[in-house]
């Protein structure tokens, strides 16, 4: 099974603090807030493009078990991509084609 990649579009702007996020998407113009855990996702998702390595950095800064991070995860990054914060990449980008430098 493929490991999906995802990219937070251009248009999303973010602003962190120890209470959590405000994230806005200035192509639709909508302000979204987060909580901490929901805040720390994001932040992790502009450097890492899967789910695994933000889950294991969920469970060890957060202190919860394995199961509940990739829920977590998986329930947020649904979220996400309802609301357009957050782009699936095309399978093909997983393997280079498509990618440009």
């Amino acid at each position: 099974m493929e490991t999906p990649t995802y990219k937070i579009p251009d248009t999303v702007r973010s602003t962190h603090s120890p209470d959590g996020a405000i994230v806005l998407d200035i192509r639709q113009g909508q302000m979204f807030s987060l909580n901490v855990v929901g805040s720390r996702i994001l932040e992790l998702l502009r450097s890492e493009s899967t789910a695994a390595p933000i889950v294991d950095r969920i469970v060890i800064e957060f202190g919860v078990g394995r199961e509940q991070a990739e829920s977590d995860f998986d329930e947020f990054v649904l979220a996400l991509k309802k609301y357009r914060l957050l782009e699936q990449l095309p399978r093909e980008w997983n393997h280079g084609i498509g990618a440009t430098a």
